[in-house]
């Protein structure tokens, strides 16, 4: 069956089952590699995109649930504002260990910061709940969010404070 999508603001044809994951749609079909296999439950988040803004597994979510709602994966989410801040903040923070989930992290951070531009970490933490990292980075993510949302980096701040650049 063939399906019309915009993905990453690009629209894109495939031909798939409509029972066929999301997740295998973009990395087979579509060959974006930013979503990760995880659980292939929806129980880890290593697969998060995002639907209309809004975070989902991709692993669950089969190709005829997509129906007119744009996809948003990491390879795209750069292209916002709220992106470039988490990208940035990520990187400020060392916040990856084995990188494995951060895909996933970044994606449903994404969608917490579009509803919600400044989260306490009540907030984050709930947004976040689904999102699993084995390597346990996550007052490093909580941090890079906050960071996120603030609008800035450390680097910045550190820069603007002495006057220095870069």
């Amino acid at each position: 069956m063939k399906f019309a999508l915009t993905v990453n603001g690009k629209a894109r044809t495939v031909e798939a089952p409509g029972d066929k994951p999301l997740l295998w749609v973009l990395r087979e079909e579509l060959a974006l590699s930013g979503p990760k296999f995880g659980c292939g439950q929806g129980l880890c988040g290593a697969c998060t995109v995002l639907l209309d803004g809004e975070a989902v597994r991709s692993c669950s979510t089969p190709l005829s649930a997509v129906g007119k709602a744009k996809v948003t994966t990491i390879e795209g989410v750069g292209a916002t504002a709220v992106g470039q801040r988490l990208r940035a903040a990520w990187v400020d923070l060392d916040v990856p260990q084995c990188g494995y989930c951060q895909a996933g992290q970044i994606m449903s951070a994404a969608s917490l910061l579009a509803a919600n531009p400044r989260p306490d970490d009540a907030a984050i933490d709930a947004a976040m709940s689904g999102n699993l990292c084995r390597c346990g980075t996550y007052h490093r993510i909580r941090a890079a969010i906050h960071q996120a949302a603030a609008g800035g980096t450390r680097r910045a701040a550190r820069d603007g404070e002495t006057g220095h650049a870069g």
